[in-house]
């Protein structure tokens, strides 16, 4: 597990101030806030935030992480409304990984909505590398 004075893992600071308290179930302030403790989820191996993240509409039944990839880093590319004050918001991103089959980087526009007053992640769009 990951102390909350560690690095974490989107980048943003530490962890105790920067996922871990969406992790721990606080309401992520804006669409770019959910989409880091999202990508720290996959890295930690969080599955169960994920699926708590993710709109009730497109929501998988099932969700398994791979154990064999290793998230390395985040790069936040762009960012389209989806603060305090709005109802969605669009968060294109780079991460870096390196999986059993070499290193690699997945590059996605994700889309955010409120339910219930909170972020969750709606879709993403996959993007030419």
């Amino acid at each position: 597990m990951i102390a909350d004075d560690d690095r974490c893992p989107c980048g943003g600071g530490a962890y105790g101030t920067c996922c871990g308290p969406v992790h721990a179930g606080a309401a992520a302030p804006t669409a770019e806030a959910l989409m880091r403790s999202r990508y720290s989820a996959f890295a930690l191996g969080l599955a169960e935030h994920l699926r708590r993240s993710w709109s009730r509409t497109t929501r998988p039944g099932a969700l398994e992480l791979d154990d064999g990839t290793t998230w390395r880093r985040l790069q936040i590319v762009d960012t389209a409304r989806g603060g305090e004050d709005d109802a969605t918001g669009v968060v294109e991103f780079r991460a870096a990984f390196r999986s059993p089959e070499g290193a690699g980087v997945l590059r996605e526009r994700s889309r955010f909505v409120r339910e219930d007053g909170r972020w969750v992640y709606l879709d993403g769009e996959l993007l030419d590398r």
